[in-house]
C-alpha cells in the first residue's frame, strides 16, 4: 500500500511538472508569435512610408520640365510679338515716306510740264499741249527739286532713267529715295542694305 501511494505521488508531481512545462511552453509561443507579428506590421509600414517619400519625390521632380517648357513658350511668344510690332512700325514709315516721296514726284512733274522747249516751239510750232523734251524735263525737275527740302524720312533722293517726255508733251518724272527705318535700320546697315522707294509722276499741260 505503501508503494502504490508512492508511485501515485510521484506520477501527479509528473503531471503537475508536465502541465507546468506545457503552460510556460504555450505562454513561449504565444509571445514569440506576437514579436513576429509585430515586427510584420512594422516591416509592412516602412516600405509604404518610403514608397509614398519616393512618388512624392518623383511628382516633385516631375514638375521641373513642364515648367520649363511653359517659360519657353512665353519667351517665344515675346519674341514674335517684338517683331511684329517692329515690322509693323517700320513697314508704316516705309509707306508714308513713299507717300511723301510721290508727292514730291508730282510737283516735279507739273513743273517740269510747263517747261516749254524753245527748239520744238520753233519747229512745230504749238500743238495741244506744251512741247517740251528729255533734256527740259530733266532739267526742270532737277531745279524743282533742289529748291525744296527733302520730305520727312527721306535720306537722299534723286531722278533716275526713265526721266524725260516720251512723246514730246507729256513729263514723265521717276524719283528714287532712301528711307529712314526707325528701329531696324542698324540692323540693315550693318548688313549693308538699305530701303530705297522709287515713284513715277506723269504730267500734260495742255493747250487751248
Amino acid at each position: 500500500m505503501a508503494m502504490m501511494a508512492m508511485m501515485a505521488m510521484t506520477a501527479m508531481t509528473a503531471m503537475t511538472a508536465m502541465t507546468t512545462m506545457t503552460a510556460r511552453t504555450a505562454r513561449t509561443a504565444m509571445m514569440a508569435r506576437t514579436a513576429m507579428m509585430a515586427m510584420t506590421a512594422m516591416t509592412a509600414v516602412r516600405p509604404s512610408r518610403l514608397a509614398g517619400r519616393v512618388t512624392h519625390r518623383r511628382g516633385s521632380l516631375g514638375e521641373c520640365p513642364e515648367q520649363g517648357q511653359i517659360s519657353l513658350i512665353i519667351l517665344g511668344f515675346t519674341v514674335i510679338a517684338l517683331l511684329l510690332i517692329i515690322g509693323g512700325v517700320d513697314v508704316t514709315a516705309v509707306q508714308l515716306s513713299r507717300a511723301r516721296l510721290l508727292d514730291a514726284a508730282d510737283s516735279a512733274a507739273l513743273d517740269a510740264s510747263d517747261a516749254l522747249d524753245s527748239g520744238s516751239a520753233y519747229q512745230g510750232g504749238l500743238q495741244s499741249a506744251v512741247p517740251v523734251t528729255d533734256g527740259s524735263v530733266r532739267q526742270s525737275a532737277a531745279e524743282y527739286l533742289a529748291a525744296q527740302p527733302r520730305p520727312h524720312g527721306i535720306s537722299a533722293w534723286g531722278l533716275t532713267d526713265g526721266t524725260g517726255s516720251p512723246d514730246g508733251q507729256t513729263a514723265v518724272i521717276r524719283l528714287r529715295g532712301t528711307v529712314d527705318i526707325p528701329i531696324a535700320a542698324s540692323v540693315l546697315a550693318a548688313f549693308g542694305g538699305s530701303v530705297n522707294i522709287t515713284v513715277e509722276s506723269r504730267a500734260r499741260s495742255g493747250l487751248r
